[in-house]
C-alpha cells in the first residue's frame, strides 16, 4: 500500500494499492496545485501498467488536477480508469474531458 498525505492541507490523501500490474488510488479532499503532484505520484509506482483513480470523495478539483489526469492518460494509454465525484465530473465536463473513455461517473 502506498500512501501520500499532505500535512496541513485539510483532508487530502491519496492511498494506492498495487495488485499485479495495476494500482488503485483512493483520493480524498481537495486536489489542487499543491496536491495534484502527490496524486500523480501515488498513481505511478514502479512496475504498474495501469491505474484506477477513485475520486468519489474529492471535494475540489482544479486545472493542476486536470493536468495530472492528462499526464496519467499519457502514461497509461488504454489503462486508465477514473471514477469521479459530482464535483470532479462537473470540472471534467466544463473542460471537455468528461466524454473520455477513461472517465466513469458513478450512478
Amino acid at each position: 500500500m502506498l500512501s501520500v498525505d499532505q500535512d496541513g492541507l485539510g483532508a487530502f490523501s491519496a492511498v494506492g494499492e498495487v495488485s499485479d500490474d495495476r494500482v488503485t488510488v483512493t483520493v480524498t479532499g481537495e486536489v489542487d496545485m499543491s496536491t495534484a503532484d502527490a496524486m500523480f505520484r501515488a498513481a505511478t509506482p514502479q512496475g504498474v501498467r495501469g491505474a484506477t483513480l477513485d475520486l468519489t470523495a474529492v471535494t475540489f478539483f482544479d486545472s493542476a488536477a486536470l493536468h495530472a489526469l492528462i499526464r496519467l492518460n499519457e502514461r497509461y494509454p488504454g489503462g486508465l480508469r477514473v471514477i469521479t465525484s459530482a464535483q470532479v465530473h462537473r470540472v471534467l465536463d466544463i473542460s471537455g474531458l468528461s466524454t473520455q473513455p477513461w472517465v466513469t461517473h458513478p450512478a
